[in-house]
């Protein structure tokens, strides 16, 4: 069986008249106790090993409530995914790695992504940050202030996937949708958003546009922004953005086993477990939110008032299956009847 250009992280091997798909990175059972990490000197246990092999008192009302929803996670793949999607290093641009700690994070833009960055650059700097809130939101975004898995080869990819504590944040999709709206749209300040993804939604999806809408693109409207992600010249003209763009698309929650599902909901004591994890909840606390306009379900469903039951069903199907893999119920707003 050839395999497919640049390399891929699925190996197909014939035996007998059958072809045995093997997931090389992917770890579904628990990691042996006695596996090693690497060469560096480190504590005896990994967060992989201490998450499924700890024997912390400490661990274990955080342990039920994190093996709880992987369980939910690994049904929902079962449930709703036909077959596994290939894989290349490409596709794993939003996988930071922290080689120090042994752990991989996934980001998920409007999902405390900042402050998560934040802290790996402090656990990766080596002394250079002790801070997280020192470090500007836009240095946290810098690209190659942090690696990514995408960087590596395909078997030190494959080394990092079975033996790395793999986690990802998810939030509610209309809320996380929400907040990228009023993010990107309604500031000011964004006018590289506005000029990019605006004059396109306005030109597109406005009546006779005004010139001055044309040229700046900074007040889209929240039914234009939803009309925008729901026509199919979108998707076929470019990716989504990666602030709207679908959590299982940006993460493969289905192919790759996250050890960690934490939530925005839950978002202190979860990342609060994380850093436990890690051995770095002594030294490291993970940054509070001090917003005091976060977007919530009250503020989604007013924002959602205005979307007809039509737009509304077919903005739904569109983020269903973060809905489902993440076990979110459907918003008690929508009226997509």
């Amino acid at each position: 069986m050839r395999m497919p250009r640049g390399g891929r992280l699925f190996l197909a091997t014939c035996l007998g008249s059958l072809f045995v798909l093997v997931l090389y990175f992917q770890s579904i059972t628990k990691p042996e106790p006695s596996f090693k990490t690497g060469s560096r000197p480190r504590k005896s246990r990994s967060p992989l090993q201490t998450l499924y092999n700890g024997d912390q008192l400490e661990l274990l009302a955080a342990q039920r409530s994190l093996q709880g929803r992987r369980e939910l996670l690994e049904q929902a793949c079962l449930s709703h995914t036909r077959k596994r999607r290939v894989l290349s290093p490409e596709d794993l641009k939003h996988l930071i790695v922290d080689d120090k700690h042994s752990l991989i994070y996934c980001y998920v833009p409007k999902v405390a992504c900042t402050n998560w960055k934040r802290v790996l650059m402090v656990l990766t700097s080596d002394g250079r940050y002790t801070d997280p809130l020192a470090i500007p939101a836009n240095e946290a975004h810098v690209a190659g202030n942090l690696r990514t898995l995408s960087e590596f080869s395909v078997p030190e990819i494959n080394k990092r996937l079975r033996s790395y504590l793999k986690f990802i944040f998810v939030r509610e999709p209309f809320e996380r949708l929400v907040s990228a709206y009023r993010n990107k749209f309604t500031r000011s300040y964004n006018t590289a958003f506005h000029k990019r993804y605006g004059t396109k939604i306005i030109r597109r999806h406005r009546p006779d546009p005004d010139p001055e809408a044309l040229e700046q693109g900074s007040d889209v409207s929240f039914h234009e922004f939803v009309q925008y992600l729901v026509d199919p010249r979108t998707q076929r003209e470019e990716p989504f953005n990666e602030h709207w763009e679908r959590v299982h698309s940006l993460c493969h929650p289905c192919v790759i086993h996250y050890d960690v599902v934490g939530k925005y909901e839950t978002l202190e004591p979860d990342a609060q477990a994380v850093l436990r994890l890690a051995g770095v909840e002594e030294t490291l606390q993970f940054p509070t939110s001090g917003k005091s306009t976060r977007t919530d379900g009250n503020m989604a469903a007013r924002f959602f008032k205005h979307i007809s039951p039509f737009y509304q069903k077919k903005l739904f199907n569109l983020y269903r299956m973060d809905f489902l893999l993440f076990n979110y119920s459907t918003p008690e707003y929508l009226r997509t009847r």
